[in-house]
């Protein structure tokens, strides 16, 4: 007997992937017995009688974990929802593997939504109007289009990206077709890209509907009042040699943290950056997901750069200790300070970095990142704000670590420290102007 396949309207559909799972478990047909596909021919959903009722956090995991580029996501949230119907505590079994890698894409998407906003940069048009370009590595670009038409519903703007492309003329928000990126290498290639397929790309177009989703996503930092221009296509050329040891430190056990941890978390950004920032080591989520300061301490530094004037894309940024040393407290990893011998270990991984990099300056967050470049204790407190000869040659710049602000407890003294925080980045970013 043939699997019933499920044939989706998109990458996105949620709605139809929500449709389908319903008919499909009321129904009983098993996880094994589906076929979950993108498009082409679909067969009739069966039509079982009654209701069910699975967790609402199991809902919105869904509903973020639906826009990993994952081809097995559909299959996989379809067999959470099928075992939390039939009374299993799915979102109570820690370590279990299925609910794990959808958490796992969860976080992923959430950082990729983010790292979107803070990334996409928009060009002028005429109208006035907005142009931007963005290659998402998860499919976000619905969930942020819909959340900068609630943050700029008086901005008109595009944004192309190879999956598709989102247009918001003020009153509608449409969905088209996606754009070759080897048709974008810069700001003036894309611009006439625009020019001279811009009305096939949006036509056909389909009307946007909203993904529950981007209720969940942060918000973004800038002012309504502030649209975020600047440089749309930005080749990042990587360093060889540091594509190499990144490689060479997955494997890494210099220090036991290794061992518990998920992954190694190594540094990114372009070869030529003149600002390299260290923080201390990856938290929860970039352990999880593999990438540099994106879960809340980033998204901390991604709003602060912002305000202060530097270009994310333009950094190289990394931690004195490539791997999350955490206490297991039931469901959840607390954070552990690394000790002296685990940094030590993992400055070679530094040291690589810093010797391949060679940036103008170096900005060390935290007492971690301090002590793992000057071989001392440091306080931050003493020594942050101001430049200084580092023992290389090179010159280093002392702040806090981004961490450190939501940790402060009361939003006066929050406030205070954020401005102080955005001060020492822009003296930062004239150091290197």
């Amino acid at each position: 007997m043939a699997m019933p396949r499920v044939a989706l309207a998109r990458e996105t559909d949620w709605d139809g992937w929500r449709v389908a799972t319903r008919a499909h478990v009321l129904s009983g047909t098993p996880p094994e017995a589906i076929t979950w596909a993108i498009g082409g021919p679909g067969e009739l959903l069966p039509t079982g009688t009654g209701s069910f009722g699975v967790p609402r956090q199991l809902v919105a995991l869904a509903a973020q974990a639906v826009q990993a580029r994952d081809p097995a996501r559909f299959d996989l949230l379809y067999r959470l929802v099928w075992r939390a119907q039939a009374g299993e505590p799915v979102l109570d079994l820690h370590g279990d593997p299925e609910l794990t890698l959808a958490r796992r894409l969860a976080l992923a998407v959430r950082a990729e939504a983010h790292r979107m906003r803070t990334h996409l940069r928009f060009l002028p048009l005429d109208g006035p109007a907005y142009l931007g370009w963005y290659a998402p590595a998860h499919f976000v670009l619905e969930a942020n289009a819909q959340l900068l038409v609630r943050r700029f519903a008086a901005l008109r703007f595009t944004i192309l990206t190879p999956d598709a492309s989102a247009d918001w003329d003020g009153t509608t928000l449409r969905f088209g077709a996606g754009l070759d990126a080897a048709a974008v290498p810069d700001d003036a290639a894309l611009a006439a890209q625009w020019r001279a397929y811009g009305p096939d790309i949006l036509e056909p177009a389909r009307i946007g509907t909203a993904i529950p989703a981007t209720e969940m996503l942060d918000e973004d930092p800038r002012p309504p009042d502030q649209p975020p221009l600047g440089p749309v296509v930005l080749p990042v050329p990587t360093d060889p040699a540091l594509r190499d040891a990144a490689a060479d430190a997955v494997s890494c056990r210099r220090c036991p943290l290794g061992d518990p941890a998920t992954q190694t978390v190594f540094g990114e950004g372009p070869a030529d950056a003149a600002l390299l920032f260290i923080g201390e080591q990856p938290g929860d989520q970039e352990d999880v997901i593999g990438r540099p300061f994106v879960g809340p301490a980033g998204q901390m530094l991604d709003r602060a750069l912002e305000e202060a004037g530097i270009d994310r894309r333009r950094i190289y940024i990394t931690n004195a200790v490539k791997h999350f040393k955490f206490t297991p407290r039931g469901t959840r990893r607390i954070h552990q300070t690394p000790e002296a011998p685990e940094i030590q270990a993992c400055r070679f991984w530094l040291d690589v970095e810093r010797v391949r990099l060679r940036p103008k300056l170096t900005v060390l967050m935290g007492g971690t990142a301090a002590r793992a470049v000057l071989g001392r204790p440091v306080t931050i407190g003493r020594e942050r704000g101001r430049p200084f000869a580092l023992p290389d040659g090179a010159r280093g710049f002392i702040t806090v670590h981004p961490s450190f602000l939501l940790r402060v407890p009361d939003e006066e003294t929050r406030v205070r420290e954020y401005e102080r925080f955005v001060t020492d980045l822009r003296e930062a970013a004239r150091l290197v102007a």
